[in-house]
């Protein structure tokens, strides 16, 4: 079973499964994440859905390029967990499955090419504090050896 972090569903609501992968990125003494700027800002763990057939491997390399300019290597999984949202950039109610991977970034290449996205590095600490969402902040606190 994979853990449930946030609010519980709305049973009401109907869900569409939105299958993501997102990196833990240790830079410089701290963490490589984005900040999503609109519809307001929310800082994240960068990554991103899988498009329809592609691999979860092949996802996170692109989400992570397009929304920090870097490239990465030797991803290793480290969990899942899922989160019901509403995702106002598709106009969704969404059970999101979030895995999460950890990752060398090893080469900037530019600016990020999705919009309203700027990469941040900051230490694990305070990201385990600010990340937008709870699974991201668990994740990281587990990484860091704080949970």
């Amino acid at each position: 079973m994979i853990r449930r972090v946030g609010a519980p569903p709305d049973q009401t609501r109907r869900y569409t499964l939105r299958q993501g992968v997102y990196a833990i990125l240790p830079l410089r003494g701290g963490l490589l994440l984005t900040v999503q700027m609109a519809p307001e800002p929310d800082m994240q763990l960068p990554g991103g859905g899988i498009d329809p057939g592609e691999s979860p491997l092949r996802a996170l390399h692109r989400e992570v390029f397009e929304e920090t300019g870097w490239h990465i290597a030797a991803p290793r999984r480290l969990g899942a967990f899922r989160r019901f949202v509403f995702m106002p950039e598709y106009d969704l109610w969404a059970e999101k499955l979030c895995t999460i991977y950890t990752a060398r970034p090893v080469r900037q290449l530019g600016p990020p090419s999705e919009p309203d996205h700027e990469p941040l590095i900051l230490p694990a600490e305070v990201a385990a504090r600010k990340l937008g969402n709870a699974g991201d902040r668990l994740f990281v606190s587990r990484w860091a050896g704080m949970a």
